[in-house]
């Protein structure tokens, strides 16, 4: 019977959080999640059942699904400067094969410390402004690999919203030859 309380809790869930304007995984009182909250306090629900639970409705919250960005996206982000992009090829690739306009190149094996400067000292070394912990960043490449993981180097230090460019510059080459 127990059990049986704990699916139907379960089923109602979603709907709970798509009818709430209450943000799914916020941080309810005690320092639980509140879904956690809400199937551990129901009598009789087992505690993995509503650790897997929450994991299973991850894909209910806001966050982006993709940290990709297209060569689209990317043009209107930095059109409307609505993003903050880092190139983390070595500087002489950038002399040898050119650059996104309005990039900042970070070296990928700088991408760490160099986000953790003083804000003073990162525009001193890189000629850009350091980007806050809440700025858009989209970290590019040469073909999108060194660029994905820039992002997660910036996603464990705590900047929130981190996107790559998968094509990197071959990508961007290409389509701007064809514009």
């Amino acid at each position: 019977m127990a059990l049986r309380r704990c699916w139907r809790l379960a089923g109602s869930v979603p709907r709970l959080l798509l009818n709430s304007n209450v943000l799914p995984f916020a941080s309810a009182p005690g320092g639980r999640s509140s879904l956690s909250s809400l199937v551990n306090t129901h009598s009789g629900c087992n505690v993995t059942y509503a650790l897997t639970t929450e994991v299973s409705l991850r894909r209910f919250s806001s966050s982006p699904l993709s940290t990709d960005v297209s060569y689209e996206q990317l043009k209107q982000l930095l059109a409307g400067r609505k993003a903050v992009l880092i190139d983390v090829r070595e500087p002489w690739e950038l002399r040898e094969y050119g650059f996104i306009p309005g990039s900042i190149n970070v070296p990928l094996a700088q991408v760490n410390a160099a986000l953790q400067l003083d804000p003073e000292d990162f525009k001193e070394k890189y000629g850009g402004e350091m980007p806050q912990q809440m700025d858009n960043i989209v970290f590019s490449c040469l073909a999108g690999i060194r660029s994905k993981t820039a992002l997660d180097a910036a996603a464990s230090l705590g900047y929130k919203d981190v996107q790559h460019y998968p094509g990197g510059w071959k990508d961007w080459v290409k389509n701007e030859q064809q514009s």
